[in-house]
């Protein structure tokens, strides 16, 4: 028979440092389990703006089936610790993480929504396996990356987590992760990457510009047109 799915929180929980519940012991399944998750439809991820994400739930279930074994690593796991810490203010992922020794460390503002915790983990613990020479255990086809094409197979993973969270557990949207999310559903997540850390990705920001000289000219037209802001690493500071 296959397992209900459990509520929201207890995949997605708030509490502090490793408060993730081992996700195994929390659908029911032993070691071995074998079992797959029977999602319920998802619903339609909504924005202030009106867009709309609908998730299919095929992917969902793809999404489902790398996602829980990974959140056990990260709560089961004693080799090493992915510890999250409140802030004040909001940060996108890269913003706050810290990875000292077996520890990665990261930012997750406070008061907003607490489901948000779970894909800063999942960004943090992917980088700290990259350090850790284990990434293709989570990451199948990513060990060798680097710099720029590593990131954006991370931040693919963090959007689809979100995605899977907004849409399958109803998780309270947060802005930094709803930008992301749109970003990558509408083609745009390297655009996203490349405005917001055009700096650090120099080199890739010129040769997508080269080759499409609008690009970043179409996203910033289509965040402002879907955000009513401009997009990361175009705002004013303070």
């Amino acid at each position: 028979m296959v397992p209900p799915l459990p509520p929201a929180s207890s995949l997605f929980l708030s509490l502090p440092g490793r408060a993730l519940l081992p996700v195994l012991l929390v659908l029911g399944f032993g070691a071995c389990g074998g079992g797959r998750v029977n999602l319920p439809e998802p619903r339609p991820v909504v924005i202030r703006s009106g867009a709309r994400l609908y998730p299919e739930k095929a992917r969902m279930e793809e999404i489902d089936s790398w996602f829980r074994p990974e959140m056990e690593n990260i709560e089961q796991d004693p080799t090493f610790l992915i510890e999250t810490v409140g802030r004040d203010t909001p940060a996108y992922p890269w913003e706050s993480l810290l990875i000292v020794g077996d520890t990665a460390r990261i930012g997750v503002e406070t008061g907003k929504s607490p489901e948000a915790r779970t894909p800063y983990q999942i960004y943090a613990h992917l980088h700290l396996m990259k350090v850790k020479g284990r990434l293709d255990e989570f990451l199948p086809g990513a060990a060798d990356s680097e710099g720029f094409t590593l990131e954006r197979a991370i931040l693919k993973r963090v959007s689809d987590v979100w995605l899977y969270g907004r849409g399958v557990f109803n998780a309270q949207a947060y802005d930094p992760l709803e930008e992301l999310v749109y970003s990558t559903e509408a083609g745009y997540l390297d655009a996203f990457i490349l405005t917001a850390r055009g700096d650090e990705f120099e080199e890739e920001r010129e040769a997508l510009l080269q080759e499409d000289s609008e690009a970043l000219d179409r996203y910033r037209h289509w965040f402002l047109e879907t955000f009513s802001r401009e997009p990361p690493g175009m705002r004013e500071e303070g």
